[in-house]
C-alpha cells in the first residue's frame, strides 16, 4: 500500500518514522510540503496534483491541521478514488457527514482515529459499542494540555502563566495555545464523539467556558475542599434530546478523574447493555498520535471497516438538559445576577444549586462583561468519580 503523506510536522513525521521501521507492506511514497518547506528528503514535493493524479498511490494521510485549506485536500482526494487518513480534529468537527457522503460515493474509506484521544483507541472502541448500545453519554478529559496545566497547578503549586509555559516548551501546548485553554480542541473532539454515538450532526454551538482565567488561589481553595478541577466534555442522550458542554468540573480528590496526571485523558461511554466504558491513555504527542493513524492504515490494508453512519438521526440539542452546582469567583455585584436561585457564600465564592448548564453558561456571558477574570466550575457528580464508591466502600471494610 503506498501512501503520500500531505503536512510533515510533528505528526506527519511520527507517520513517516513508524512506517518507514514497520510493516513493509506499507510505503511513504510523497510528501507533500508547502513552498516555503525546504525539501529535505526525496519524497517530498510541492505539487499536490501529482499526488492526487498517480494511480499508484493509495492512501492519503492529512496531517496539516485547520479547516482550509485542509477541507479542499481532503474532498479532492477523496473524489480522485483515494482512501483518507487524517487527525485533524477541527476540519473533522465541522465536515464529517460530507466527507462521510463522498467517501462512500467514490468507494473509499475515511478514517479519523487520531483526532480523538490521541493514542486511545477510543473512536474504534466507540464505534464499536453503538453498533449494539444506544448511547446515552460521552464524558471525559479530552485535551492533554488543560490536564498538564491544571494538574502541575494543583500538584506542584504553580501559578498558571509558568506551566503554560512548561507545557510549550514540553510540546503539549501551541504557540497560541488558545484552541486548549480555551476548550474548543475539547469542542472538537466531543463533536465528531456525539456524532458517531447519536448517528446526527452535530450542533455548531456548545455552551464552552475553559481554564484560561483559573488561578493558583482557585487551585489551593479547591484543594482545601478536597476536590481537584479538571475541564472536562461532556454530551448526554435522553430520547430524541442530546446536550453537549465543556467546562472546568470539580472532583473529589480520590475520583478517577483527579487521579488522571500529566497529559493523560480520561474518556468515558455508557451504553444500554455495555455499562460503563472507560478508556485511560496518552492524549497528544507525535507518536500516540502517529500510532493512530497508522492504526487506520491497517484497517484499509487488511480492509477491515468501521462503522458507518449517515448522520440523519433528528435529535434536538438541549443546553439545559443537564442540572448540576457551581462555584463562582467573581465580583461580588455580580452575584445579585443569581438572586433566583438557591445560592451559598464559602470563602468568598458563590455556589449556586442545581442550575441548567446552558441557563449558568449563559449567565456566565454576564458576569465575564463585568468581570473579565471571572472563573466558575461545575461540581462532579459522574461516573468519573466512581473510584469514591471503591473508596468509600473500603472505609467500610475498615471500620
Amino acid at each position: 500500500m503506498k501512501i503520500a503523506i500531505l503536512g510533515f510536522g510533528t505528526v506527519g513525521s511520527g507517520v513517516y518514522d513508524i512506517i518507514a521501521n514497520g510493516d513493509t507492506r506499507m510505503r511513504v511514497t510523497a510528501i507533500f510540503i508547502r513552498p516555503t518547506h525546504p525539501a529535505t528528503m526525496p519524497e517530498m514535493t510541492t505539487d499536490l496534483d501529482a499526488i492526487l493524479n498517480d494511480p499508484t498511490i493509495d492512501v492519503i494521510v492529512e496531517t496539516m491541521g485547520g479547516l482550509h485549506p485542509a477541507h479542499d485536500y481532503i474532498l479532492q482526494a477523496l473524489q480522485h478514488g483515494k482512501h483518507v487518513v487524517t487527525a485533524n480534529k477541527a476540519v473533522v468537527a465541522k465536515y464529517l457527514p460530507e466527507f462521510t457522503a463522498v467517501a462512500a460515493q467514490h468507494h473509499v474509506q475515511f478514517y479519523f482515529e487520531a483526532t480523538t484521544g490521541g493514542g486511545i483507541p477510543w473512536i474504534r472502541n466507540l464505534e464499536r459499542a453503538a453498533r449494539i448500545d444506544q448511547i446515552d453519554t460521552i464524558e471525559g478529559i479530552f485535551n492533554g494540555t488543560s490536564n498538564y496545566i491544571l494538574d502541575q497547578m494543583q500538584r506542584a503549586h504553580l501559578d498558571f502563566d509558568p506551566v503554560l509555559l512548561a507545557a510549550k516548551d514540553m510540546g503539549y501546548a501551541e504557540a497560541d495555545p488558545s484552541a486548549d485553554i480555551d476548550g474548543e480542541d475539547v469542542v472538537n473532539k466531543l463533536k465528531i464523539s456525539a456524532a458517531l454515538a447519536y448517528n446526527m450532526a452535530p450542533p455548531r454551538d456548545v455552551p464552552t467556558f475553559g481554564i484560561r482565567n483559573v488561578s493558583k488561589a482557585d487551585i489551593d481553595f479547591f484543594a482545601s475542599q478536597h476536590q481537584v478541577l479538571r475541564l472536562i466534555g461532556k454530551s448526554k442522550r435522553d430520547g430524541d434530546h442530546y446536550s453537549m458542554v465543556v467546562e472546568p468540573r470539580l472532583y473529589s480528590e480520590t475520583a478517577l478523574a483527579a487521579n488522571t496526571f500529566e497529559n493523560f485523558n480520561l474518556i468515558r461511554l455508557h451504553g444500554q447493555t455495555i455499562g460503563d466504558l472507560q478508556f485511560y491513555g496518552q492524549g497528544a504527542g507525535k507518536y500516540p498520535t502517529a500510532n493512530a493513524i497508522v492504526q487506520d492504515l491497517y484497517d484499509i490494508l487488511e480492509n477491515a471497516p468501521h462503522l458507518d453512519r449517515s448522520f440523519d438521526q433528528p435529535l434536538h440539542f438541549d443546553a439545559n438538559l443537564n442540572v448540576t452546582d457551581y462555584v463562582l469567583r467573581a465580583d461580588p455585584m455580580t452575584f445579585a445576577m443569581f438572586n433566583d436561585r438557591e445560592t451559598e457564600i464559602v470563602n468568598d465564592r458563590l455556589v449556586i444549586k442545581q442550575i441548567p448548564t446552558g441557563n449558568m453558561h449563559k449567565l456566565m456571558r454576564g458576569v465575564l462583561a463585568i468581570d473579565a477574570d471571572a472563573f466558575m466550575a461545575a461540581i462532579g457528580d459522574s461516573e468519573l468519580a466512581a473510584k469514591d464508591v471503591l473508596h468509600q466502600r473500603d472505609q467500610e471494610v475498615i471500620g
